[in-house]
């Protein structure tokens, strides 16, 4: 399962703190995003659930193209790291922008939204994209890449609960009474810190598995070559109904507490509780997953996701303790997977390159980006017109059925689209033993890669043949 590449640990974190300058943005929009726009910002919940549909649906499809284009981005630098780089800036600034709130007239507000949120995305999609994707070329080693994968995941966790346990007090602090106001210097503060940490990642992290130096280029051939890939298309349907479910029950989970629970001060120690367990999650699923190997690790810890997520149905609104205990054993059983889902996106590119001898990873993890943009924009939309549908008005106390339709949202609607993203992995066929065949053949295929490329008389060293730069 070796190719001879190790990756320090320097290497390993530096990467891994991108994904953290991601979610100080990321992480924000899946928890206070609807809320924000609803209760703040001041439109309704059934405008901001259009909002998301319309946003993300066009982003997802903006992925595709960015996958295109990083996998014809030819640099000095490689082809994913420059784009870390190259967006560093615009992701802050517009992170900054889409949580400011202009004393504009409502439609004038909900062009601001639209304008401010559609350029979010598409930075995030011509950053995250190729950052994704650079996972794949790092390394080839199996196990390097989901060690890589976990400490990806533990910084973004690490940033889920620094968002999960400080934003909202730091909206209060900031605002002091003006949330809008909050709002701006906090995100303010995030995405300042989420510039620097990219830059560090563009300068600690180096690219080192090559394509074919023959492979022609073909765009037409990249998408038919991903129509055939069965495992593709397992990950692409969980990772659309994976993140239908995030966005659904992360943005309804700030309501829930507000309103249902009626102690909207137990928030941020609810998330920060969670994050932690998700955390030990991560750190688990890497041996878990070089003894059982990913998939069926990834089925175990979803399965247990399904059934605790379903016991908020049971939960009356003053079992504070059961309700704490419940979600720390969701975000733990959840954890085992995080690190998993990305590591085996990289394993599909894998396995296009042995079945159809051609790499394009960008447009592998493009594809699947474009799932997890729809399924945010599908599971946005479905949480505020939830909201809707069940009587929500903001800022007030609510009926007894907008509290239902609360309680379903963090709970059954969940539940079920997890249950079903559950089903997507009895369809990915790279289980363990293949994932080491695959590996090996590939190790074999860069050796003889790096042979025919040599000056003549010169013999590439073995870590060198395996597609590794020292």
């Amino acid at each position: 399962m070796s190719d001879g590449t190790r990756i320090s640990v320097r290497e390993k974190v530096g990467y891994g703190i991108g994904d953290a300058a991601a979610n100080f943005i990321f992480q924000t929009m899946i928890i206070f995003q609807l809320a924000f726009y609803t209760d703040t910002f001041g439109i309704t919940a059934a405008a901001a659930g259009t909002l998301f549909l319309v946003v993300r649906v066009w982003d997802a499809i903006f992925d595709p193209i960015m996958g295109v284009v990083a996998d014809r981005t030819n640099t000095k630098w490689g082809k994913f790291r420059p784009w870390v780089l190259w967006t560093a800036v615009p992701f802050g600034i517009m992170g900054y922008l889409t949580f400011t709130t202009p004393q504009f007239s409502p439609q004038g507000k909900l062009i601001w939204a639209y304008a401010t949120y559609i350029g979010l995305m598409m930075v995030y999609s011509a950053n995250n994209l190729p950052y994704s994707a650079l996972s794949g070329v790092i390394t080839g080693d199996l196990r390097e890449r989901t060690s890589l994968s976990s400490y990806r995941f533990v910084c973004a966790m690490a940033a889920q609960f620094v968002i999960q346990v400080l934003a909202l007090p730091m909206v209060n602090f900031f605002g002091a009474g003006d949330s809008a106001k909050g709002y701006q210097w906090t995100m303010g503060i995030f995405s300042a810190l989420a510039i620097v940490f990219f830059v560090i990642t563009f300068l600690t992290t180096r690219e080192r598995v090559q394509p074919d130096p023959m492979q022609q280029t073909s765009l037409r051939q990249d998408f038919a070559d991903l129509a055939k890939n069965g495992p593709w298309i397992a990950m692409f349907a969980l990772t659309v109904f994976i993140f239908i479910t995030l966005a659904m029950r992360g943005g309804v989970m700030l309501y829930y507490f507000k309103y249902f629970v009626g102690r909207e001060n137990l928030f941020s120690l609810f998330n920060g509780l969670g994050t932690a367990a998700t955390i030990v999650g991560v750190i688990l699923s890497t041996g878990l997953a070089k003894k059982y190997g990913k998939r069926d690790v990834f089925i175990w810890g979803l399965g247990g996701t399904v059934l605790f997520t379903a016991a908020f149905i049971a939960l009356p609104r003053t079992a504070i303790a059961p309700i704490f205990v419940t979600e720390i054993l969701r975000q733990l059983s959840y954890g085992f997977t995080i690190p998993l889902l990305w590591a085996m996106m990289a394993d599909v590119a894998d396995y296009s390159e042995w079945k159809n001898r051609r790499r394009a990873t960008a447009i592998v993890f493009s594809a699947i980006v474009f799932g997890l943009k729809a399924g945010l924009g599908f599971g946005g939309a479905i949480g505020g017109w939830v909201l809707a549908h069940y009587g929500y008005v903001p800022n007030v106390a609510q009926t007894e059925r907008a509290l239902d339709g609360i309680r379903y949202t963090a709970s059954i609607f969940p539940a079920i689209t997890f249950a079903i993203a559950l089903g997507c992995l009895f369809f990915y066929k790279i289980d363990k033993r293949l994932e080491v065949q695959i590996t090996d053949d590939l190790a074999a295929r860069r050796a003889g890669y790096a042979l025919a490329s040599a000056p003549a008389g010169v013999t590439p060293m073995a870590g060198e043949q395996a597609g590794s730069r020292r």
